[in-house]
């Protein structure tokens, strides 16, 4: 049995076992590291529940971290007024209505030893609503279909099965860093069907260690991703195409390889991290290949004493004064006040057009109207 502060098949990494069953008895052979952006999401989730408890007129003190920002207390602000918005309109309908915040969940009945921790979750009768709190801003999250959701709401049901007949579930994924608020509903029936057909037999396979690798989009943030051999496979079968010219295939062909660029570069970018670590830190030889100083900028030592050497030496024109960034500003002054006080004052010219896949939500440009705009912004450079 897994230690109790730890679940070989966490509800987080659920897209990624359900894809790849042996992934997740694999990464138990490789160390697990908090990057400072999964740091910074757990002082923002500790700020939030903090925030989320005092509005419910619950005991709690302010967490302290090195992490705190006026956007980290935007973004906070804006998920406990959300939540306590969404409390307060299912109590409308129903008085009994209870809100709870980082609750441990029971996952055992579909998973082994499974269990999960729930940002908020509104229960009342007919309704179970979901709510998680994505501080990160590298990947937008979507609720449709969101595994780790309706693990959450699966354990939730569980609990308060007894308590309330819940014949919906709405999952909402929270994301302010991307004005990423999105939510999904799913008939609770359709939901315990999915996890007897097909959660069960597949957690019983990812906790056994049995099934078959699978490469994908899940392989994002998994341990054992840089040196598996399923997905190096995968991402070396473009070289099937001998990186011929665009003119030399087909359309279907650029349409497939499109669709794994993104994800082979970051593989490569991955493999070759932790090739020069290997190199760096475990004095790991590879044969053709070998260590060297890459290109660094000069630096003062000490800018006061830089700046009095300067002076003494009779040049005064040596300081620069210039705004802070626009992202600096709305850190600095808050989203709300930044929109009040500077709103009028920025402007945001057209993007430039990217091809992304139909998956993403921004909506699709009119290529008559980009072509306008573009080749108008390329006159007016071209005078400058």
């Amino acid at each position: 049995m897994p230690p109790s502060n730890h679940a070989i098949l966490s509800a987080f990494s659920s897209y990624r076992w359900l894809h790849c069953p042996p992934s997740a008895r694999l990464e138990s052979n490789f160390v697990s590291t908090e990057s400072q952006a999964a740091a910074e999401g757990t002082a923002a989730h500790a700020l939030a529940e903090h925030k989320l408890r005092r509005a419910l007129k619950r005991r709690s003190k302010r967490p302290v971290s090195d992490y705190d920002t006026d956007d980290m207390e935007q973004c906070t602000d804006d998920y406990c007024d959300f939540c306590m918005e969404q409390y307060e309109q299912e109590k409308q309908n129903c008085p009994d209505t209870k809100i709870a915040t980082e609750i441990k969940l029971d996952l055992s009945a579909y998973i082994p030893h499974g269990f999960g921790t729930c940002d908020c979750l509104i229960v009342s009768d007919k309704r179970l609503h979901i709510i998680d709190f994505k501080y990160g801003q590298g990947i937008v999250v979507d609720a449709t279909n969101n595994s780790q959701l309706k693990l959450y709401a699966l354990g939730a049901l569980a609990l308060y099965g007894n308590l309330y007949d819940c014949t919906e579930v709405a999952l909402t994924i929270f994301q302010p860093r991307r004005d990423n608020i999105g939510t999904w509903t799913i008939p609770a029936a359709d939901l315990l069907a999915w996890a007897e057909v097909d959660l069960k037999p597949m957690a019983q396979q990812a906790y056994a260690g049995e099934g078959n690798y699978c490469s994908g989009d899940w392989c994002t943030f998994c341990r054992a991703a840089t040196k598996c051999r399923t997905r190096a496979e995968a991402k070396l079968k473009l070289a099937n195409y001998e990186f011929a010219l665009p003119p030399l295939l087909t359309d279907d062909e650029i349409d497939h390889i499109l669709g794994m660029l993104d994800d082979l570069t970051q593989w490569a970018n991955t493999l070759k991290a932790y090739a020069l670590d290997a190199a760096v830190a475990h004095g790991k030889v590879w044969q053709g290949w070998k260590v060297v100083a890459g290109r660094s900028n000069r630096k003062y030592t000490d800018e006061a004493n830089v700046a009095e050497a300067a002076k003494t030496a009779g040049y005064e024109d040596i300081y620069k004064k210039k705004l802070i960034t626009i992202t600096e500003m709305e850190k600095l002054m808050g989203k709300k006040n930044f929109t009040t006080i500077l709103g009028a004052l920025i402007d945001k010219p057209p993007g430039k057009p990217t091809l992304v896949p139909l998956t993403d939500k921004r909506p699709a440009l009119n290529i008559t109207d980009v072509n306008h705009e573009f080749t108008e912004v390329t006159k007016n450079e071209s005078y400058q």
